[in-house]
């Protein structure tokens, strides 16, 4: 006799468990759930995540193909690891954007895209994140852009283990870095242009096995002596670029200026000389020593660094537009010399 109390109450909680609150192509946070983590966790394919300023203490995982998570407003939609957590958002779908938010304190990486295809981040603030800002792991066809990166130990933006990479990091600032960018095997359609790599240990670091097709173009590589900034692993301090060299590279229309130690570094890569390196219109001066070709580059004597968790705060950086992003395709030819004072209203260091 109590089967149909028991079928009511079934009925009830099957109701309350599918009553999600008027959710869409749109979800916003936390209006409709509290959680960013809990809005991509009922999200479908192709739906955007629209976060309110707030600080949000979690790790967000993503593995939803297409999602788009995108901040309100860039400099007050915080997700903070408060120095505890691994990663602030870890991509782990394809098709996958991160937009106009800022990522703080994690103990690894502020954005993390492993081994993913047609990846985006744009206008992404990560400071104080122990060892990387935004790092592409493993990934291809992405694009990294007018984003800002400080306070990590390995490097402020690193694309690794790519083959062909297609990948794009264009239009960003690392500054207060142990590294600026680091390039780690990544080869392959690998484009690095018109970014302001100033003010770190080490500006930009571009290094494989068997690199090819790798385009450094219109970047600032400047003033990379800052001492209040975590320490690099292997003592570097003071150097501008330092590049492999090796055959179809394009390294063009950098400006590389103000870096005590040495301004361009080409290490040999198997048996390669470095006029292999495709060197032209480059303005390397005002460096400690403008260019050298070491295959064991010495160290330098680095001052003692910082802990990620005590660099300076970011300066206040720019929303996103509301008209759409750019094409993801890399553009070279417009990528012109750089003056000294690129993105110099979007930097805390100066040159």
């Amino acid at each position: 006799m109590r089967l149909p109390y028991v079928f009511a109450a079934v009925l009830l909680v099957a109701g309350c468990s599918q009553a999600q609150p008027g959710l869409g192509p749109e979800i916003n946070v936390p209006a409709q759930l509290s959680t960013i983590q809990d809005a991509v966790d009922v999200a479908q394919e192709g739906a955007t995540i629209v976060v309110s300023p707030g600080v949000y203490e979690e790790s967000v995982q993503v593995r939803t193909k297409g999602l788009t998570i995108r901040g309100a407003r860039r400099g007050s939609v915080i997700i903070d690891g408060e120095a505890e957590r691994e990663n602030g958002i870890e991509v782990a779908a394809p098709d996958v954007s991160v937009q106009n938010l800022t990522v703080r304190n994690h103990t690894s990486s502020g954005v993390l895209i492993s081994d993913q295809r047609g990846f985006r981040v744009s206008y992404v603030t990560a400071s104080n994140n122990a060892l990387y800002g935004v790092r592409a792991f493993k990934s291809q066809n992405g694009v990294i852009e007018q984003s800002y990166a400080s306070g990590s130990a390995d490097s402020g933006f690193h694309v690794g283990q790519c083959l062909p990479c297609d990948v794009v990091v264009r239009g960003n600032v690392a500054e207060r870095n142990a590294v600026g960018y680091q390039g780690k095997n990544a080869s392959g359609r690998m484009f690095v242009l018109g970014n302001r790599f100033s003010g770190n240990r080490v500006g930009m670091t571009s290094a494989a096995e068997r690199q090819e097709d790798v385009v450094l173009v219109g970047n600032l590589v400047s003033d990379n002596d800052e001492a209040l900034s975590p320490a690099q692993a292997d003592g570097a301090f003071g150097i501008g670029m330092r590049v492999l060299a090796s055959k179809k590279n394009l390294v063009s229309r950098n400006l590389i200026t103000g870096n005590p130690g040495i301004g361009l570094a080409l290490s040999s890569g198997q048996g390669s000389a470095p006029m292999d390196e495709q060197l032209e219109s480059n303005v390397i001066v005002g460096n400690g020593q403008d260019v050298r070709y070491d295959v064991t580059q010495k160290k330098s004597k680095a001052p003692r660094g910082i802990p990620f968790n005590q660099v300076a705060a970011p300066p206040l950086q720019p929303e996103m537009p509301s008209d759409p992003l750019p094409d993801k395709a890399p553009e070279v030819d417009k990528y012109v010399l750089p003056d000294e004072d690129l993105f110099d209203d979007r930097a805390a260091v100066r040159t």
